[in-house]
């Protein structure tokens, strides 16, 4: 995985690479991807607490719920400039409108948006507004999943934030690992080789920020991310024979929609 010494420079690259906040300059040539990716849970904390300010602030002004949620939702947007977002477009685009594995390929490198990837933004973008829209209206036990004392919205909002964008990044150095890069360059192909131990890492935060739920939602959550990394490790195996920077940004945005869902299903 990764030294002590690297720990703050790991999360630092992480931050630098999965958002577009700015950081001071730091000593980050001789580190790869594949080595500091374990933090990118880390990176999804803090995309998580900039979008839980964000509905704080609408909230504590007395903006409705649905506006407060699209101003979270917007802010976590910014804070990764879509980054993942890009992603899911990209291989909704490729997977849908491609027959042949080179012509997937080549779909998912066009930087026009066609009808598969407008869709699947247009869903992504609904899904998550409306499930935080409903947590920010209803916010009673949310936090924990329990029939202990009730949370106030803010604080639901920011731990499920909290859960969602800390757990879907977790899944992208399992990812790396267990699939090849589908293309010669490219991100994915450029990132290295993720080791079982960083890939191990990444997983532990990410169970730590799902019990940010409370146990039994998090168990759910678990349960439910294996079966959709399974699911879409075996389309993309079948449609592109691996990976690329743009399946792992739709393997992100798939799984912090479950948590989101899962969530709001639960409580």
């Amino acid at each position: 995985m990764t030294s002590s010494n690297n720990i703050f420079r790991d999360v630092g690259f992480c931050i630098l690479f999965f958002t577009r906040l700015p950081l001071p300059e730091l000593p980050l040539a001789d580190r790869k991807l594949s080595e500091a990716i374990w933090a990118a849970p880390v990176a999804g904390w803090v995309v998580a607490l900039i979008g839980g300010v964000v509905f704080w602030m609408a909230n504590g002004l007395g903006v409705p719920a649905g506006p407060a949620a699209a101003l979270t939702l917007a802010a976590t947007m910014l804070a990764t400039g879509c980054l993942h977002e890009d992603g899911l477009s990209d291989t909704a685009d490729g997977f849908g409108g491609g027959r042949t594995r080179e012509r997937i390929l080549e779909i998912m490198r066009d930087s026009r948006i066609g009808a598969f990837g407008a869709c699947a933004l247009a869903l992504s973008i609904l899904l998550r507004w409306s499930v935080l829209t409903a947590l920010a209206a209803d916010p009673a036990d949310a936090a924990t999943g329990t029939n202990g004392p009730a949370y106030d919205a803010s604080t639901v909002v920011f731990v499920t934030l909290l859960a969602a964008h800390g757990a879907s990044r977790a899944l992208l150095p399992i990812f790396l690992r267990l699939l090849p890069p589908a293309r010669t360059d490219g991100l994915s192909a450029g990132a290295g080789t993720v080791d079982q131990a960083t890939a191990g890492a990444a997983l532990a935060l990410g169970l730590l920020s799902l019990l940010a739920l409370g146990l039994s939602v998090a168990i759910v959550s678990a349960v439910v991310l294996a079966a959709a990394f399974s699911a879409f490790r075996a389309l993309c195996l079948n449609k592109i024979g691996g990976q690329t920077g743009d399946t792992a940004g739709a393997l992100q945005q798939t799984a912090e929609i479950l948590v989101l869902l899962v969530a709001s299903a639960v409580f």
